[in-house]
C-alpha cells in the first residue's frame, strides 16, 4: 500500500472537491491527482514565443496597441 498523509482542508474546500468527483465513489486523492495533472503544463513555451511575448509587452508599455473594441469595429464585429 502506498504511503498516506493526512491534510487539513476547510469544509468548503472539501465540499468543492466533492462536487468535482466524476463518480460518487471516486476518491478525493483521485480528484486531487486530476486537478494537479491539469495544472502542469506539459508543453512549455518556446524561446521564440517568450521573446515575442516580451516584444508585445514592450509595445503595450510604449502605447503601441489598439483597443479591442476598435479592432472589432473595423472588422464589422461591433457596431
Amino acid at each position: 500500500m502506498a504511503a498516506c498523509s493526512t491534510i487539513k482542508v476547510e469544509s468548503a474546500t472539501k465540499a468543492r472537491l466533492a462536487e468535482l468527483k466524476v463518480h460518487p465513489r471516486e476518491t478525493f486523492n483521485d480528484v486531487i491527482e486530476r486537478l494537479v495533472a491539469m495544472a502542469v503544463d506539459d508543453e512549455p513555451l518556446s524561446g521564440e514565443t517568450l521573446r515575442r511575448l516580451d516584444e508585445a509587452e514592450a509595445d503595450i508599455r510604449a502605447g503601441r496597441y489598439r483597443p479591442l473594441d476598435d479592432a472589432m469595429r473595423d472588422l464589422g464585429l461591433l457596431e
